[in-house]
């Protein structure tokens, strides 16, 4: 069961036809991209179709997808490659490695303080992998991280020119990668500039390339490692050349560090712990963990022993009634984020969820390392626990409030979509940070949260009332509904 995973473009006899001299010659090789909706993070896979040797790059930590790939179409995976140390997922690579013992080859670039901390074979620029006629050769592509590097994969037959570019986090459909993340998420202070400038040199390398070069990246959109990635799961250089904004920039490096660094998103808190963990030993699960289904008995003494109940279930379902103290993250493709953003590592866990939805739980989970989970309990009508209900509000007791002036009401929302258009007299204080504002909450009257559509503000609700904030109201309704009544926003 490989949820919310996609392998698109299926299976790809890559065909060339070339003239050498008089003869006409035609090469192909295996090429599958993989990509899960719920990180947005592509890897793929390349094979030959002579030797049935394969390659995977970037392979994510539920590591099943690619064994059923390989044997489905009978090749054996030889080597695994990435493209960077990965700061939103954790990676897979060495699951893989330990099932089917294929050499594990990762860059050496970018010096010693943020290298690979285990047993690996190094790359360099302009270091050659070949899976039998499959050539992939290395580019040191610095900026996103120092280490980062692009495979520049062709049919060996085939003279000089790469046909694919496995970008990674470098260049995006649309996009480039974010050189900000080791400051913002692993505490390099000063280095997102020294980034930028080492990504505006890539590109400006990246760039003499041939223009019918195909970009596959590392991320689509819906990834908080750029700021503006598309949909579509391929490009190829001449279209980023004349359409990414990035490549517009070519002759002036200081309008590039500019644009580049400028409205980059807030880097989830798990990224810093995805940085550490994927260049240092860590445990290994071969096998996606089947945890178990909790009894009366055994969730009642979880609760008593104050592990964290996450419920995942709609924000309708938790309204209606949810265990106190727990914390609501709806099962959707953004889960894992949030988790990660909301969660503490050493937490240990409990999910109310569907009993369908066990293992697609897990498997999202352990792709962000939260590993930590100590059961899920699958039908809460028979848990014999007393449920609250949430406190909801309508957009007309809205409105009184705000005449009022009687309540503080808080938008939850990111900082750039509150600055875009908010609610007149509506301060803003986002989801990811209400723990560490706990002090501008105002205890003496109604609390109100809200957001775009309601799914963060069920989210802040539930964390506001685990951490005491009793009086506390929810306008489900949001932004969304706000502005469906004619009603005006403020920037």
């Amino acid at each position: 069961m490989l949820n919310k995973v996609t392998v698109t473009t299926a299976l790809f006899f890559f065909a060339l036809l070339f003239t050498q001299g008089n003869n006409l010659r035609a090469q192909s090789y295996f090429f599958e991209r993989v990509f899960d909706e719920t990180l947005a993070q592509a890897s793929y896979i390349i094979g030959d179709l002579n030797t049935k040797e394969a390659i995977v790059i970037d392979p994510q930590r539920d590591m099943d997808v690619y064994l059923e790939i390989a044997q489905t179409n009978h090749l054996k995976i030889t080597k695994i490659a990435e493209t960077h140390i990965h700061a939103d997922f954790l990676s897979g690579s060495r699951e893989l490695a330990a099932v089917t013992n294929a050499e594990l080859l990762l860059s050496d670039e970018g010096g010693t303080e943020w290298q690979y901390q285990f047993s690996h074979t190094g790359l360099k620029d302009g270091s050659i992998i070949t899976i039998g006629q499959v050539e992939l050769k290395v580019m040191h592509t610095p900026g996103h991280t120092p280490e980062s590097i692009t495979f520049l994969v062709k049919d060996a037959k085939v003279p000089a020119t790469p046909q694919r570019a496995i970008t990674g986090d470098f260049i995006f459909v649309g996009d480039v990668g974010r050189p900000d993340l080791l400051e913002k998420a692993a505490g390099q202070i000063g280095s997102q500039e020294l980034g930028a400038k080492q990504l505006y040199a890539s590109i400006q390398k990246f760039s003499q390339l041939p223009d019918d070069l195909e970009i596959w990246a590392g991320h689509g959109a819906g990834s908080f490692c750029g700021k503006s990635l598309s949909t579509i799961p391929h490009s190829t250089l001449k279209a980023e050349k004349q359409y990414s904004r990035a490549f517009q920039l070519k002759n002036d490096e200081q309008g590039f560090v500019k644009y580049i660094l400028d409205g980059q998103p807030t880097p989830p808190k798990y990224f810093a712990v995805m940085k550490q963990l994927n260049r240092v030993e860590r445990p290994l699960l071969i096998q996606v963990p089947v945890h178990p289904k909790l009894n009366q008995t055994a969730f009642q003494k979880a609760i008593d022993n104050n592990l964290l109940i996450i419920d995942t279930r709609s924000k309708d379902e938790v309204a209606k009634g949810h265990v106190p103290n727990s914390i609501h993250i709806a099962n959707s493709n953004s889960l894992s984020t949030w988790m990660g953003s909301l969660v503490d590592y050493q937490q240990q866990l409990v999910l109310i969820t569907n009993e369908l939805h066990t293992e697609e739980l897990t498997r999202k989970l352990m792709r962000i390392g939260m590993d930590n989970i100590y059961g899920f309990v699958t039908d809460l009508e028979k848990m014999n626990i007393e449920l609250e209900k949430s406190d909801l509000v309508n957009i007309g007791e809205l409105k009184k409030h705000l005449d009022k002036k009687d309540a503080q009401i808080i938008d939850v929302r990111s900082e750039s979509e509150y600055n875009v258009g908010h609610i007149k007299g509506v301060e803003n204080i986002v989801l990811t940070s209400l723990e560490n504002n706990l002090a501008k909450i105002d205890q003496d009257k109604p609390v109100i949260v809200h957001c775009q559509s309601g799914v963060r503000a069920a989210m802040a609700y539930s964390i506001l009332k685990r951490n005491g904030i009793q009086n506390l109201k929810i306008y489900s309704g949001g932004i969304n509904e706000w502005t469906e009544k004619n009603n005006e926003l403020v920037k």
